[in-house]
């Protein structure tokens, strides 16, 4: 369970960060950031084609950090109807511990919040320490009482 309390974002980061809609036209770019960054696993669900499809069935959810026209950070959003759940949170390595994470996490949750969904979930790598020490800061819960079961479809 989350914590209501929402994480403060540095002035400075907002003035020089701008967040916006991912878009299909950003994959090279996001890609490439999640290729070079630790604690993301990519697989065929982030061919072109599959992102382009998630992209579609979760309108304006996703969102990308803009600095300097480049992207430097990108955080997938989608949502079940029901649950939300986050993918590939991830930030230059140059443009961490500047809020850049912590903006893409509030503006996908409240729009999870906007389209009604009250309760979102992430899969975090357990050899992604880092990963696991940012969602701890935030407030997320570790769910040690659940096992993550998957299977090939078709």
């Amino acid at each position: 369970m989350m914590t209501s309390h929402t994480p403060s974002i540095t002035p400075m980061a907002l003035e020089q960060f701008k967040i916006r809609p991912l878009s299909i036209d950003d994959y090279d770019s996001i890609t490439a950031l999640w290729q070079k960054s630790e604690g993301v696993a990519l697989s065929s669900a982030d061919s072109r084609e599959a992102i382009s499809l998630y992209l579609e069935r979760n309108p304006g959810l996703s969102q990308v950090a803009i600095c300097a026209d480049q992207i430097v950070g990108t955080l997938l959003c989608g949502h079940d109807g029901r649950r939300g759940y986050l993918h590939h949170l991830a930030v230059e390595e140059s443009y961490r511990s500047q809020g850049i994470a912590t903006a893409l996490v509030n503006k996908v949750l409240q729009n999870l919040a906007d389209v009604g969904i009250e309760k979102c979930h992430l899969l975090v790598l357990n050899s992604n320490a880092a990963g696991i020490e940012f969602w701890n800061k935030l407030g997320w819960e570790k769910r040690d009482r659940l096992s993550l079961f998957s299977h090939e479809c078709g």
